[in-house]
């Protein structure tokens, strides 16, 4: 693309495009990063529950006499 053949308002939306898809491309990564740790949370939590499902009951009560 030969920048010399565009006027000054082409190159200022052209920069104006060009910020604003830099910013949305952030945005994404940035969203696509806090689902990334929102599902990695989620899935400790469910092995956490598929663990302790096994044998609910182990653990839930202690009786001791001394």
């Amino acid at each position: 693309m030969d920048v010399s053949s565009l006027g000054m308002p082409d190159i200022a939306s052209l920069s104006m495009v060009m910020a604003q898809n830099k910013v949305q491309n952030e945005f994404g990564a940035a969203m696509l990063a806090k689902s990334l740790d929102t599902f990695e949370n989620a899935g400790a939590d469910l092995t956490k529950m598929m663990e302790l499902s096994v044998n609910p009951n182990v653990g839930a009560n202690f009786d001791m006499s001394v």
